[in-house]
């Protein structure tokens, strides 16, 4: 069995094999943790209004997660191969399943990811200095205009591809500090939040009616409350939940550069279930800092939905706001690196398939695919410029989770069709666990299909999109090869 495995990765003998399991891990949750914990509780308050709800939501997704995480190692056990999730719908369906996932990809799930990320680096550091944040705009014609935010969320952009073209090593260092920096400063965000915040009030208040659900509106002048139970809880549930899934998002990172990770057999399905652990500890955590020192009502409040920024000042009074900023630029920016270093992997196993431009197959003399990066730069930077990043990312959620839904179907696809197939780690719970997270992530399409069908249609047009593409480009291989 190790032998078959072995041969399988020596095909990609030009990547070198340099990442350990704590590399992995890193990367996981280095990929995870952006800037949406630090807001999007505003908005999953506003949609379930109390406390208990609140927790419940970031539970679910973390179990959500985690349950897709355990399902994915016998996958990545199977083909320890760079391009991950790409590669696990190819050998599952089919190329053309492969290739529009790796087509959404490029298009808008990573690269739009990558541009979000990086003008939420700008917009907090104009709280250190407003020359470089969103409201210093550098260019308006009409409604379109570009801010100084945009143009420094391309610089980080530019500056963490151009490291990562020096080499795998300098990328896993940046994710090594940054990653590190960004754990412990939650921690110690949320040991101020228990210790040093003296109105315990608030946190009895807020438990007090845990379990009354209530939809709360965003008028801070005028607020409502709309009771909920039953069907119209479970919705708001499922709604909730898109942020918070978003927030949870990119765990996947650590299959794509599968081709560099030392037993990846063994170390990526466990790079996986720590990353994703580690990651739901500190979200849940998090969000109880934010009940013990807000009331709901001040979450789902905060100003601009910075929810983060809002306990802060509660905690650390001026000074609030500038910990906060420097902790979500420190967050932004290790994010990025992992989703830059990663996301080029999967360009680079699509070009090896004819179905991405050809050169991004050719990785330079570090050992990295570096035109697969500077392309993934050019279109994250353009959706920078475009302003329209934050839409297209809403549009795609639903998409991502169906791409989950059809890669975890795979597990049971592959099971019949390659019963022989070296398996050195199995699915947790195979067939419980992966069946859970199917009709778990499908009830919340199907909701999201129904009442928020603006997350669901242009997404799927999205991907939908890719079909003529792959048709011209397997016409193309087609007539080269004749």
């Amino acid at each position: 069995m190790n032998n078959s495995i072995e041969s399988n990765t020596q095909k990609e003998g030009s990547f070198s094999r340099s990442l350990t399991l704590l590399d992995g891990a890193l990367l996981v949750i280095g990929s995870m943790i952006g800037s949406g914990i630090f807001i999007v509780s505003a908005d999953i308050a506003r949609s379930v209004g109390s406390a208990g709800w609140l927790v419940v939501v970031w539970l679910i997704s973390g179990f959500i997660t985690l349950t897709a995480a355990l399902s994915y190692g016998e996958l990545s056990g199977m083909y320890p191969q760079a391009g991950g999730q790409y590669v696990y719908l190819r050998e599952a369906f089919g190329k053309l399943y492969g290739f529009l996932y790796g087509w959404s990809f490029f298009a808008v799930i990573q690269t739009g990811t990558i541009a979000a990320v990086g003008v939420a680096f700008g917009k907090f550091a104009g709280y250190l200095n407003p020359s470089l944040g969103d409201e210093n705009i550098l260019f308006q014609s009409g409604a379109y205009h570009i801010s100084a935010a945009q143009v420094v969320g391309i610089g980080t952009i530019v500056f963490l591809t151009f490291l990562n073209t020096l080499g795998v090593k300098s990328g896993k260092w940046i994710q090594f500090f940054f990653t590190f920096a960004k754990i412990a400063a939650m921690a110690a965000l949320i040991i101020f939040g228990f210790s040093f915040f003296s109105d315990h009030s608030i946190w009895a208040m807020n438990w007090q009616d845990a379990w009354q659900a209530k939809k709360i509106s965003k008028d801070v002048g005028v607020i409502t409350h709309e009771s909920l139970s039953g069907a119209t809880l479970i919705v708001a549930i499922c709604v909730a939940m898109v942020g918070a899934l978003f927030s949870s998002d990119a765990w996947n990172s650590v299959t794509f550069i599968a081709g560099e990770i030392r037993k990846p057999e063994r170390n990526i399905g466990l790079s996986l279930f720590i990353g994703t652990v580690v990651v739901t500890l500190l979200y849940v955590s998090m969000n109880f800092m934010y009940l013990n020192v807000m009331s709901v009502s001040e979450i789902a409040h905060a100003p601009s939905d910075r929810v983060a920024t809002a306990a802060a000042l509660k905690i650390f009074s001026g000074n609030g706001a500038k910990i906060i900023a420097l902790l979500i630029m420190v967050s932004t920016f290790g994010c990025n690196n992992g989703l830059i270093l990663s996301g080029a992997r999967v360009y680079y196993t699509m070009a090896k398939d004819g179905l991405f431009l050809p050169a991004a197959k050719k990785l330079n003399n570090k050992g990295v695919p570096s035109q697969a990066l500077w392309m993934q730069c050019f279109w994250a930077s353009a959706l920078c410029l475009s302003g329209k990043y934050g839409d297209l990312l809403d549009f795609i959620i639903f998409t991502v989770l169906l791409f989950y839904i059809l890669t975890i179907a795979g597990i049971f696809k592959l099971r019949r069709a390659a019963p022989n197939h070296p398996r050195p780690y199995k699915a947790f719970g195979y067939p419980l666990i992966p069946a859970v997270y199917i009709l778990l992530a499908s009830f919340i399409c199907i909701v999201l299909l129904k009442f928020k069908p603006d997350y669901t249609w242009p997404g799927l047009i999205i991907v939908l999109i890719g079909l003529p593409i792959y048709y011209f480009l397997q016409k193309n291989n087609t007539t080269a090869t004749q």
